[in-house]
C-alpha cells in the first residue's frame, strides 16, 4: 500500500518526518549514517493509548494538564517560538512544514537544516489539546538537533518557548523505537483526546546501512525513534496565568 510505501522511506539515513494519519507516512532525507543503540523496539499492533500508556524506561505517572493546557487553541498563537531540552543542550528554532504536491511531507534541505525542528500542520498546534508531531535530523554532515535524543528518560523536560515568553512545559512519558517496516508504526502519529495534550518527536535510531543507490539519503537507519511528553504547564506572558498538571494514571 502506499502507506507502507512512504513509510519504508521513513527518515533514511538521519530525518523522519510526519505523516498525514494513516494515509500518509513518514519522508525520508540524510545525510550519511551513524549507527546507534536505542531503546528497544516495540510491537505497536494494539489501540493508540495502549502503546501511549506503556513506559518502556523508568516508569513516571502521565502528567494531566489543567485550566489554560486544555484550551483548543495554541497558548503560543502563530508567533515563532523554539523548542529547548536543556539536559541535551537543545536551543531550536521550529518550523511549520506541510505537504508537497504529491501528498508527501516536506522537510528542510538548507545550509540550517541540520539545526531546525519540523512541526506538522497535519498534527495539532502545541497545547491545543491533542498531539503535536516533529521531527528533527540525527546528523546532517556532522551532528544535528536530535543527535543525543537517545538520552532522553521518563520525568525530562521539553520546553517551546514563544517571542512573548510564552512558554509550553512537556515531561517525557515514554521513549521507544519502532520498526518501519510495520504499519502500525503509524499509530504514534494519530491525534489523541482531551485531555491527553501531547508532543511527539521521531528521529532516526538503530544501525545504519549505506545504500549508494539512493542519491538523496545515502542509507537507511534500521528503527525510529518515538520519543512521547504530556504537557504539564502552561506559561502565559503578561497575564500571569500559569496551569499545572497533576500527577495521574
Amino acid at each position: 500500500s502506499r502507506p507502507r510505501r512512504v513509510l519504508l522511506a521513513l527518515g533514511a539515513a538521519n530525518f523522519i518526518a510526519g505523516l498525514v494519519m494513516l494515509s500518509i507516512g513518514l519522508y525520508k532525507l540524510t545525510s550519511g549514517g551513524d549507527s546507534r543503540a536505542g531503546p528497544a523496539v516495540l510491537n505497536l499492533g494494539e489501540p493508540v493509548e495502549a502503546i501511549f500508556d506503556q513506559q518502556p524506561r523508568t516508569p513516571t505517572p502521565s502528567p494531566k494538564p489543567t485550566g489554560a493546557a486544555l484550551s483548543r487553541v495554541s497558548p503560543l498563537g502563530d508567533q515563532p517560538y523554539r523548542l529547548f531540552i536543556e539536559k541535551l543542550g537543545v536551543d531550536a528554532p521550529v518550523s511549520a512544514y506541510g505537504l508537497d504536491e504529491n501528498a508527501v511531507p516536506k522537510v528542510p534541505t538548507g545550509a540550517d537544516a541540520k539545526d531546525i525542528v519540523a512541526w506538522y500542520d497535519f498534527s495539532a498546534k502545541p497545547g491545543s489539546g491533542s498531539n503535536a508531531v516533529f521531527a528533527g535530523h540525527v546528523t546532517w554532515y556532522g551532528q544535528a538537533v536530535f543527535y543525543s535524543l537517545t538520552s532522553l528518560v521518563n520525568g525530562d523536560l521539553i520546553k517551546l518557548k514563544a517571542q512573548d515568553g510564552t512558554e509550553l512545559v512537556y515531561q517525557v512519558t515514554s521513549a521507544f523505537s519502532v520498526d518501519p517496516n510495520n504499519p502500525d508504526s503509524l499509530k504514534v502519529m494519530q491525534p489523541t483526546q482531551p485531555p491527553s495534550d501531547i508532543m511527539t518527536i521521531i528521529t532516526c535510531d538503530g544501525t545504519f546501512t549505506p545504500d549508494k543507490t539512493n542519491h538523496v539519503a545515502g542509507g537507511d537507519y534500521s528503527n525510529r525513534l518515538v520519543i512521547r511528553a504530556a504537557l504539564t504547564t502552561v506559561n502565559v506572558s503578561g497575564s500571569g496565568q500559569s496551569a499545572h498538571g497533576a500527577g495521574g494514571g
